[in-house]
């Protein structure tokens, strides 16, 4: 990389990073972000001028396709002379659509995202879109990362990929097999995360239950999930370590046990669901019934009754009747859950729901999804009035939101005070007094206000 002159001069190159999507992709942004600065880039926000801009992209929905565009016009309106790559998701489906948006100069598939800095040169900009882009069977190797966002929380990568054939998901064709990373090493990342002061690690991946798989390379199994579990709860220095989204399927009663007993992994879970109707989850091809769902639902809240449970649900499936659709609000409505993540269902090229039957109106499936976020209004205002009064450990984050800091209890109930820095990650003892009209809630610290 020709950047020796500028460093001699003192003039480091700046790049700058946007991440769409989920937390893996945040966290794979951080550990790309961080190889730039060993090469003596310097980072700066996305709406500064930069050198170079990397998109990191997304493509679990249409949407975050048509973002991409509006982004990448940011950054000419910025820098019109920036070089811009785009890396990920989006980017492995789609690279030469990717390359053809005017602008773009480098196109980095799912393996070659992790070695940008060996496809630049000089950051002259080029006449058309430059792709490298493997074929996805080519992903069998396991790169580790981690994202630290606010100062109080990091998102860990402990697997990618996916082996799962879902009919309206383009993740395995974007990312590969399933794959994880080893033990030790996660071990070691959580150690490094724990010594920067960090509070607390969500863990990510693509199926973060299917962990073990692929950690030597090939299909052997040495560690499982409930293996993980265990080591990461004995990592010093971390306060708090959560779940992100795991199959229900995945979800087995000896993890949920540790999990209750477990000083360091909070009372808070994320299922997919993806719908209530066992008709519309056979066509989805996914690997559980609603009664499996049930049955996880209802383990978690024995053993730990104040529990938050966060559930994804896909609305408007090609099939999906008037009938399903009131089979999944009725089914969620009677269900002990927190809140819900909506998805409207978009077609996505070359997958097998793109072709199926029975396509739902967009206006439909708009009208649905709007039932079910006012159900998930819902439900979250109903699992915070059944924590007031209650005690809770509330971590602080490092936002002046309008005058409010913001923090998290362990079971997921976010709550706002006036302004702050002293409590920027901090964990304190607060009793839940009463939800505010923006529906967050107010509390009052326990007697002693020391940081526990």
């Amino acid at each position: 990389m020709n950047t020796n002159a500028e460093r001699e001069k003192g003039m480091k190159k700046k790049v700058a990073f946007y991440t769409l999507g989920c937390k893996l992709n945040f966290s794979e942004t951080s550990t790309i972000a961080r190889g730039f600065q060993d090469e003596g880039f310097e980072r700066v926000d996305f709406a500064e001028s930069a050198d170079m801009y990397v998109i990191n992209t997304c493509s679990v929905t249409e949407n975050a396709d048509k973002r991409f565009k509006t982004i990448v016009k940011q950054a000419q309106k910025v820098n019109p002379d920036a070089f811009v790559a785009a890396i990920g998701c989006y980017a492995q489906l789609k690279p030469e659509e990717l390359a053809a948006v005017d602008g773009v100069d480098l196109v980095l598939g799912a393996t070659e995202k992790f070695k940008i800095t060996d496809y630049i040169n000089d950051l002259t900009k080029n006449d058309f879109g430059e792709v490298h882009s493997c074929e996805i069977h080519e992903a069998d190797f396991y790169v580790g990362s981690y994202a630290i966002g606010d100062r109080t929380r990091a998102f860990l990568k402990v697997q990618d990929g996916c082996d799962y054939k879902c009919t309206y998901c383009t993740i395995p064709l974007a990312r590969g097999i399933s794959r994880s990373d080893t033990l030790q090493n996660v071990l070691d990342n959580a150690a490094e995360i724990s010594a920067k002061g960090i509070k607390e690690i969500v863990l990510t991946g693509v199926n973060i239950g299917d962990y073990g798989k692929g950690e030597f390379g090939n299909k052997k199994h040495e560690h499982t999930f409930l293996d993980l579990v265990k080591a990461l709860d004995r990592v010093e220095g971390i306060h708090r370590l959560r779940i992100s989204s795991i199959e229900p399927n995945l979800l087995k009663n000896e993890t949920i046990d540790f999990v209750s007993q477990s000083d360091s992994f909070v009372p808070h879970f994320h299922i997919p669901l993806q719908s209530g109707s066992d008709a519309i989850l056979k066509l989805m091809r996914r690997r559980y019934m609603s009664d499996l769902y049930v049955d996880r639902v209802r383990k978690i809240k024995e053993v730990m009754p104040h529990a938050c449970i966060g559930v994804d649900v896909i609305v408007g499936f090609p099939g999906e009747t008037d009938e399903h659709f009131l089979e999944t609000y009725h089914f969620l409505n009677e269900l002990d859950i927190s809140y819900l993540h909506v998805f409207t269902y978009s077609e996505r090229d070359n997958t097998a729901a793109a072709d199926m039957a029975g396509v739902v109106p967009k206006q439909v499936r708009n009208k649905r999804s709007k039932m079910l976020r006012g159900l998930s209004v819902k439900k979250r205002r109903a699992f915070y009035e059944s924590q007031l009064g209650r005690t809770h450990q509330v971590l602080f984050e490092g936002e002046n939101k309008e005058g409010y800091i913001h923090g998290f209890t362990a079971n997921y109930v976010k709550v706002k005070s006036p302004w702050n820095p002293e409590l920027v990650n901090t964990l304190h003892e607060v009793v839940l007094t009463d939800i505010d009209t923006d529906g967050l809630v107010r509390f009052e610290f326990a007697k002693s206000t020391a940081e526990v």
